[in-house]
């Protein structure tokens, strides 16, 4: 008898700056420059590095959209590398918030898929500073990666990390309801 297949998606509690996945999602600002909440706690853990390559990518580019996603070198964390995205900011749910979301991870995870890096963490993206409520961003998080994970090979593992209790029972609860269906 074959030992069953691990998941491919799995939910954490816990600090996103600790995790060994090859690559971790940055909820950044489209500076790239670092910020408070979960960009703000990269920036420090990654040390310089992480702040030297951002500043390459807006010498390059000039900064991030809403909605995209770039990818550089993890610095001093024990992810190999940070893919930032910047998340919308909550207004209602009236102004394409929804797909902008969706847009952060389908971004985000094509780059994991482009680089071929087997494991990608999101945290909660939009759902500090920028408003985002945790159940609507928790059910687009969960619809997003489960999507792309049937239609993909890689990352072969997305970890989504919640900040505290309620943001892992939501994670939680929306991969039950989606799996109930």
């Amino acid at each position: 008898m074959q030992a069953p297949t691990p998941p491919r998606l799995r939910v954490v509690q816990g600090d996103i700056t600790k995790l060994t996945t090859t690559a971790i999602v940055n909820a950044a600002n489209s500076s790239l420059l670092g910020g408070g909440g979960v960009d703000g706690a990269i920036h420090r853990a990654a040390g310089p590095e992480l702040l030297a390559a951002c500043q390459q990518v807006r010498a390059r580019q000039g900064g991030c959209k809403t909605g995209e996603a770039v990818i550089t070198a993890g610095g001093r964390l024990p992810a190999a590398h940070v893919i930032h995205t910047v998340g919308p900011v909550w207004n209602g749910g009236h102004k394409g918030e929804p797909a902008l979301l969706a847009s952060c991870y389908r971004n985000s995870l094509r780059l994991a898929a482009d680089n071929q890096l087997a494991s990608i963490a999101f945290p909660g993206i939009s759902t500090g500073i920028y408003g985002y409520p945790k159940q609507e961003a928790a059910a687009v998080a969960v619809r997003e990666v489960q999507q792309w994970l049937a239609a993909h090979e890689w990352p072969h593992e997305v970890v989504l990390v919640a900040f505290d209790a309620e943001s892992k029972r939501l994670y939680e609860q929306e991969i039950a309801t989606i799996s109930a269906s």
